[in-house]
């Protein structure tokens, strides 16, 4: 069985139970940006149910501009207002160094990325520059309400960044 057929399988048992449809807006008019790490079980570490919050993931909860779209549109059509940015340890963004991976892939392809990936070398620092970028952001109209902070995928605790 492939993992897609596991995915299949368990969407049967899962539909089989499912209360049904939730309301549209958050429940807690919170949007949450993470990375995509499977080792981040946002509901079970914040206690989150389905329909609670809009969870934006990308590779290092970066912030980059389709980040900033969709806070946007989850802000002004959906109704959140409040932003949690989590990144975490042991992340696979630390220390990548962007012009090396698009180096590679160019040479790979015979094209470079129209994108940029921007690692870092420090969690903190990074979470300070992501919450400063959403607070910059003109198009972001609830600004006042983010905070940051670092999840330790070794105990699932997390840590604010001030």
């Amino acid at each position: 069985m492939s993992a897609i057929d596991h995915l299949i399988h368990a969407n049967e048992t899962y539909a089989a139970t499912f209360p049904g449809p939730r309301p549209l807006r958050p429940k807690l008019r919170m949007t949450v940006i993470a990375c995509m790490d499977s080792r981040l079980d946002l509901f079970g570490a914040l206690g989150l149910d389905i329909g609670d919050a809009h969870l934006i993931r990308n590779a290092g909860g970066v912030v980059t501009d389709d980040v900033l779209r969709s806070l946007a549109l989850s802000q002004r059509t959906m109704g959140t207002r409040e932003v949690v940015i989590i990144h975490h340890t042991e992340c696979g963004m630390l220390d990548l160094d962007d012009d090396l991976f698009r180096a590679q892939l160019a040479d790979e392809s015979g094209h470079p990325p129209p994108w940029r990936v921007p690692g870092f070398t420090d969690l903190p620092a990074d979470v300070r520059k992501s919450i400063a970028t959403v607070r910059e952001c003109l198009w972001i109209p609830h600004r006042e309400d983010i905070r940051g902070f670092v999840f330790d995928v070794a105990t699932a605790e997390i840590e604010e960044i001030s």
